[in-house]
C-alpha cells in the first residue's frame, strides 16, 4: 500500500470500511490529499493509495458533518473501482494497523 500518482477518479462505495484513527491512519498512509477538518463538507480527510497490486483507492470519512479528534476511531468508507479492489485494500489497511500495535 502507497500513495499513488494514479487518477482515483470514478472510484466509489463498495461497502467495504475501516475503524481507524486520523493519527493512525497518518501513520500508515502519511498525509492527505485532501484535508479541511472543519466538518462543513461531507468529507474532512481524504488519502489517495493503490494496493501492492496497483489498484487505485480512496479512504475518506463520509458525511460525519463535524470536526474530527486525531485520536477518535471513527469508520472510514474505502472507494475503489470494485468490490474487489476495495476488500484488498482493506486487508492492507488493517494489515498495516495491526504492525502499528506490534
Amino acid at each position: 500500500m502507497k500513495h499513488t500518482k494514479q487518477s482515483t477518479g470514478g472510484t466509489s462505495f463498495h461497502g467495504h470500511e475501516v475503524r481507524a484513527s486520523v493519527a493512525d491512519l497518518r501513520k500508515i498512509c502519511g498525509e492527505p490529499a485532501y484535508e479541511s477538518n472543519d466538518g462543513k463538507d461531507k468529507t474532512n480527510y481524504e488519502w489517495e493509495m493503490e494496493t501492492e497490486s496497483g489498484a487505485v483507492f480512496t479512504i475518506y470519512d463520509w458525511k460525519e458533518y463535524r470536526p474530527i479528534s486525531e485520536t477518535e476511531v471513527i469508520e472510514w468508507h474505502i472507494g475503489s473501482h470494485g468490490g474487489v479492489s476495495s476488500q484488498q485494500a482493506m486487508k492492507e489497511i488493517y494489515s498495516a494497523l495491526d504492525n502499528l500495535e506490534q
